[in-house]
């Protein structure tokens, strides 16, 4: 038996779903624990390329069972395309994806409330992807959320929308100079959904903790990255939940003493989407190459991606707060053809070298990054299936990551394919 956690370390978009997707082969439950569908997670499974922003992407593997925890919040009319989609391509079967009632619910004024504020913030904006992440999470934590449990009924889903309809009518009438929106239509759309989602509504914490407890293999899959997190990433240029590794436990309702791994991904390189400090960014010709040779552009919105150098202060941070015991480098690829690599080993700060990473973004945005180069290299390396494929270059700067970081590297991409990839050890199989 083994329990691992995937987490990304940086801005998100590091690869987590492709790593995630490769595990799934090994392990019989996968379980996302956080966020919602502001995240894309992209896989290539026979020859298809599959974006899928709730549902687990160990769901593509047969016989496997997926968990969405109570820590997501749920855009129902999306997870209901994502469901029809996978049941149309034969991925979804019976008893194979669960949903956990105490999930929360993205409603019309959560999207509504999301733009409206991002456009009346102007020069300040998060620069939130819209779709009502940010104020879901806020009205479960001031409890006037609702939760999936709460779609099945239908007079209770009407009394708790009419009652948050009056301070959210007032606001877009009075401050933001909308129109109100209507209890009964919002009411009549949300209870079909709930019908459409009863099947895969089940006590997750319950069912992963059986699970577990026969011996299964579990699977956990985060979403965004460390740099995101709403208290441990750069605020307040952050997502709204916790996406550190110690949130599995809340989102999923699984007792700490079950993780046995948690692994790290990080690209070969940086990228951030939207607002917010990036000690390396590539702001010319550079970054533009990194952006192309990535194909740099956000799964969920498009987003053209900010590029730069690979930072292990922040690597290093994310290492702390999240406890991990192994990486996973992703796009290494990309980095092929450049003659020169950098590696940011420390922050010059008022003149002075900082190796901690500042969780004071008026701090990190003075930050200017120490370099260490590297060697680069030519060879096309998509057909390495082992270290000792790769050029000298490639493996010496693998290595200084290892090396700097104090972490072994157990994965290594080198395409965005399934079998684009070297591993060096499975969690799953001990080896």
């Amino acid at each position: 038996m083994a329990n691992v956690v995937v987490v990304g370390m940086q801005w998100g978009d590091e690869g987590k779903g492709k790593i995630v997707d490769m595990l799934s082969e090994f392990s019989d439950i996968i379980v996302r624990f956080q966020g919602g569908n502001n995240a894309g997670h992209t896989i290539v499974a026979n020859g298809k390329k599959v974006i899928l922003h709730l549902i687990p992407s160990g769901i593509l593997h047969e016989n496997k069972r997926c968990f969405i925890g109570n820590g997501v919040v749920i855009d129902p009319k999306v997870l209901i395309e994502e469901t029809d989609f996978l049941r149309d391509n034969g991925y979804i079967e019976k008893n194979k994806l669960f949903i956990s009632p105490n999930a929360h619910i993205i409603m019309p004024y959560h999207k509504l409330m999301d733009g409206v504020r991002e456009e009346s913030s102007n020069e300040d904006c998060i620069g939130t992807t819209r779709r009502g992440i940010g104020p879901c999470y806020a009205d479960k934590i001031a409890r006037v959320g609702i939760r999936l449990y709460d779609l099945l009924n239908r007079d209770i889903l009407a009394r708790k929308v009419e009652s948050r309809l009056k301070e959210v009518n007032t606001l877009l009438v009075h401050l933001y100079k909308k129109e109100p929106l209507s209890v009964e239509p919002i009411v009549d759309e949300y209870v079909s959904y709930g019908e459409l989602l009863k099947p895969y509504i089940a006590d997750v914490s319950s069912e992963i903790y059986n699970d577990i407890k026969r011996g299964k293999h579990c699977l956990f899959e985060g979403a965004q990255g460390t740099l995101l997190d709403i208290d441990f990433g750069t605020y307040p240029f952050v997502t709204s939940s916790n996406t550190v590794a110690p949130n599995i436990f809340i989102g999923s309702g699984v007792g700490i003493t079950r993780i046995d791994e948690i692994i790290g991904i990080s690209k070969a390189y940086t990228t951030r989407v939207g607002q917010g400090p990036f000690p390396t960014e590539l702001l010319g010709e550079e970054g533009e190459i990194l952006r192309k040779l990535g194909h740099e552009y956000g799964a969920t919105t498009g987003r053209p991606r900010r590029c730069g150098y690979l930072d292990i202060v922040a690597l290093r941070y994310a290492v702390r707060v999240n406890g991990i015991t192994a990486l996973a480098i992703t796009k290494l690829d990309v980095l092929s053809g450049l003659s020169n690599i950098k590696i940011c080993t420390a922050y010059e700060y008022q003149g002075k070298r900082i190796t901690e990473f500042p969780t004071d973004i008026n701090i990190l945005k003075q930050c200017k990054p120490i370099y260490e180069d590297f060697k680069g290299f030519n060879d096309t390396i998509r057909n390495a299936r082992d270290m000792s494929d790769l050029p000298n270059a490639a493996r010496d700067y693998l290595n200084a990551i290892q090396v700097f970081l104090d972490i072994p590297i157990i994965v290594v991409s080198v395409g965005e394919k399934r079998e684009e990839t070297i591993v060096l050890k499975n969690p799953f199989l001990g080896r």
